[in-house]
Order: structure tokens, then sequence, then C-alpha cells
């Protein structure tokens, strides 16, 4: 019972929602499989209707089983030539075929073209194709006779018409809630884009004027300085602090959806991502930290934004470690296998941390970076000791594979 009901859920799954293979097939259809279901059912009924109605005894003529099967045939195709089905229908009469196929071929003309001069002039001749054999014959009573151009004549038009405007209707709809989707992004965009803006003001008028602060306090620091060592440090300070502005004048252009100018972040494409590491370590060395930098020989080919995640990852990584285990060493290794690019950032773990502040959200913006680009990033304690950063991405092949 189970596997029977299985197999019909999944005969009406397929029914209702066919391959696009099959939905190009029924494209007179609508691509539906209901409406061939429906339009078979219906020219078989009227065969069959055609074929059992009337006195076996009473002679047909010699062309009324072809008439019967060709207009009765012909309403597979309404959708696509309802004028052409309704005027077939039309001729078969003069074969002795019954009204079913004229009533359906005039729905379907009403359904396809609605209130216009292509269906009067179908109801009109339908009408005529029907009063004129039985006003010769003269024997039907007029409400007998309106009782019946009504049921067959009258009824099918309206309901084509009906469903003419329903169509139409739901058209308007949907059009309309299109349009309301696209209102609603549109509205949305503006709120993202207003709320970048005001972000980028916040980031302008705090951050940098912070930074900037920080820039040309060390500058002077730098020429007044009592001693060497004092003069260097203050000289690294200020060039971290230079980079630090560029990279967030370049963070407000992309808030400001302007377009970023050519060198304005650390951060390039290709080997140049490993120049930028080690100018990354160096300046991070010059502070007074121990830093060991490994990097592969051959250097691979990183993708812009796999460049991108590598940088940051070390950039956080030496920032964390400065913060919460100061003085101790670091060791930064990058190592290609096949295809991937590993990163392993490790540090001694110290009883102290230094006071600098966090906010919190360092291991969360390097996860997302690193999935971002398509990498796997694992951050924790190691069993001796240690506090290790491990990311792994996928990289192209190195130079020398490619000259291979």
């Amino acid at each position: 019972m189970r596997e029977a009901l299985a197999r019909f859920r999944l005969l009406v799954l397929t029914v209702r929602r066919p391959p696009e293979r099959v939905r190009r097939l029924l494209t007179w259809w609508d691509g539906r499989v209901e409406l061939v279901l429906l339009d078979v059912a219906v020219a078989a009924f009227a065969i069959w209707f055609t074929l059992a109605s009337g006195d076996p005894a009473d002679p047909h003529p010699p062309l009324h089983l072809p008439a019967v099967l060709v207009s009765c045939a012909a309403l597979l195709v309404r959708r696509r030539w309802p004028v052409p089905v309704l005027a077939l229908a039309a001729a078969a009469m003069a074969a002795d075929a019954t009204l079913l196929p004229l009533t359906v071929g005039l729905y379907s003309v009403a359904a396809r073209f609605g209130l216009g001069w292509i269906t009067g002039v179908a109801a009109l001749g339908t009408v005529l194709v029907v009063l004129v054999p039985h006003l010769q014959r003269d024997y039907q009573s007029p409400m007998v006779l309106a009782m019946f151009l009504g049921l067959f004549i009258v009824g099918p038009a309206l309901a084509g018409l009906w469903m003419r405007q329903r169509a139409d209707l739901l058209a308007v709809l949907r059009d309309r809630a299109e349009e309301a989707e696209r209102t609603r992004t549109l509205l949305a965009d503006q709120a993202v884009f207003a709320e970048r803006r005001r972000i980028a003001r916040e980031m302008h008028d705090v951050v940098a004027h912070r930074v900037t602060a920080v820039a040309l306090q060390a500058g002077a620091l730098s020429i007044q300085a009592p001693d060497e060592r004092t003069a260097q440090t203050a000289e690294t300070i200020r060039s971290v602090s230079a980079t630090a502005l560029e990279e967030l004048r370049g963070i407000l252009r992309v808030l400001r959806d302007e377009a970023p100018q050519a060198g304005l972040t650390p951060v390039r494409n290709g080997t140049d991502v490993l120049a930028s590491v080690d100018e990354l370590v160096e300046d991070v060395t010059a502070t007074g930290a121990r830093v060991e930098l490994q990097l592969p020989d051959p250097a691979p080919a990183i993708a812009g934004e796999v460049g991108r995640a590598v940088y940051r990852v070390v950039q956080e990584s030496l920032t964390n470690a400065g913060k919460h285990a100061p003085h101790a060493a670091v060791e930064v290794r990058l190592a290609t296998a096949d295809d991937r690019l590993d990163l392993t950032v490790t540090n001694q773990l110290t009883p102290r941390s230094s006071d600098v502040p966090g906010s919190g959200y360092g291991l969360v913006g390097m996860r997302e970076r690193v999935e971002l680009a398509g990498g796997e990033l694992h951050t924790g304690p190691t069993g001796d000791g240690r506090f290790r950063v491990s990311a792994r991405f996928p990289v192209t092949a190195t130079p020398a594979q490619e000259a291979t």
C-alpha cells in the first residue's frame, strides 16, 4: 500500500512538474501535462458522445465517421488554433456531426481572444450554423430553441469570456506582485546604501581622525626622538598608521560604491600577496615582536579573494598574538600541496596579556573571510602550550606546473 501511494505521489509530481525537455514539447499547453490530459479527455469524450448519440437506425452520410474523428481530434490543438478548429467543427455539421465540437471550439475562441470582433464573428457564424438547419425543419418551439442556443452557444461563449477575463486579471495581479517585489528590493537597496554611507561617515569622522592623529604624532616623535631606536619605533608606527589610512580609504570607497583606485591596498593578486605578507611581518617585527616567516618556493599563483583572505588571516593572527601573548614567538608558515595552500600561524601561550582592547570579532571575521574564499579555518590551543590558527585554501597551479 505504501509503495503504491509513493508511486502515485511520484506520478502526481511528474504531472505537476514535468522535466524541462517535456515542458518544451508542451509549449502549446503552457508546459502543463494536466492541460494535455484534459484536452485528450475532451476529444475522447466528444468522439464517444458523437458516435453514441442519435438513432442507430437513422442513416448517416458517407463522410460521417471521418468528419467526427477529424473534428473531435482537432480539439487537441484548440488552444493553439481555435478559429480553424471552430471552422472544422462547423464544416463537420454538414456530415451530421453533433454540436459538441462546435461548442468547445466557440469556447476556445472566446477564451483565446476575449471580447472582440473575432469572438463576435465566431459566435455569429456558430449561431447561423446551428439555426439554419433547425429553421428549415420547423419543428422546434421558440422556447426550446432559446434554451438550445443558451446551452450550446451563449453559455460556452460566456464561459470562454470569463476565462479570458480571469487570465487577464491573474496576469495583472502577477505583474503587480512582481512590481511590488521590485519596489521592495529597490527600497531595501536604498536603505542598505544609506546605511553604508552612514557607516562610511562615522568611520571617516571617528576612525580616520584617530588614526591620522596617531600617524602625525608618530611622525613628530620620529623627528624629535632622543635615540635611534625610539625614532625607528616611531617611524614604524607612522608607517603602519599610514597603511591603515590607505586601507580605510579603500573601505570607504567600497561603502560609498566608488571605484577603488589602484595601489590603495597592500593586498595584491598573484605572488605579490606573499610579498605583502612579508612586508606585514617586517612591520610587526619592527615593533619588537619575534615573528618567523616561512614561504613556499616556488610561490603559487593565488587568486584575488584567496590572496586577500591569506593576508587578513596573517594580519589578524599577528594582532591577536600581540594582544593575548605579548613578546611570545610567532611562527607563520605557508606551504603548498597539490591544489591547496596551507597557512599556519602558531604562537606560545603566555599567562599575561596586553591591555589593548579588542572588538571580539577577530576569529569570527577570519572564519567568514576564509569560508567566502572557499577555504577552511581551524583555531584553538594545542597540547604543547601553543595557540594555532590553521587555514586551507584552494589555489591554481604553480608557475612551474603551468610551464609544463
